[in-house]
């Protein structure tokens, strides 16, 4: 695939996919790893309701890591935004949240806002 020029090999192909889903609101793929090899599962469009507690806190993970990377912390106003969940309903972004973190996948910084793990 590299010689046919459909690939590049640089590692930006993940970014590009993860900024797509972000911009157009797609549930978070699933990266699943086994031995040398990666699987991606990328999913079609799904209503809020539809996505699991799996798929809330990858889409949660995911945009923090944008977020981090565009140097600007992730806040329960942005992942609101990113699922589409009112204002109002602002506790549904603060479980989600909690659950992201209970799985060690982000972590609270200073002033109410969140980082990866790994940041």
């Amino acid at each position: 695939m590299r010689f046919s020029h459909i690939c590049e090999e640089r590692g930006s192909g993940i970014d590009k996919v993860i900024l797509a889903i972000e911009l157009f609101q797609l549930p978070a793929p699933n990266f699943l790893t086994d031995g040398d090899s990666v699987k991606v599962i990328v999913y079609s469009s799904k209503t809020f309701r539809q996505m699991d507690k799996d798929d809330k806190i990858r889409a949660c993970y995911q945009h923090c890591v944008i977020k981090y990377l565009s140097n600007n912390p992730m806040t329960n106003e942005s992942l609101r935004k990113r699922l589409s969940i009112s204002k109002k309903n602002y506790p549904i972004a603060s479980k989600i949240i909690s659950n992201t973190i209970k799985e060690k996948l982000i972590k609270l910084e200073k002033g109410l806002k969140y980082v990866p793990f790994w940041a």
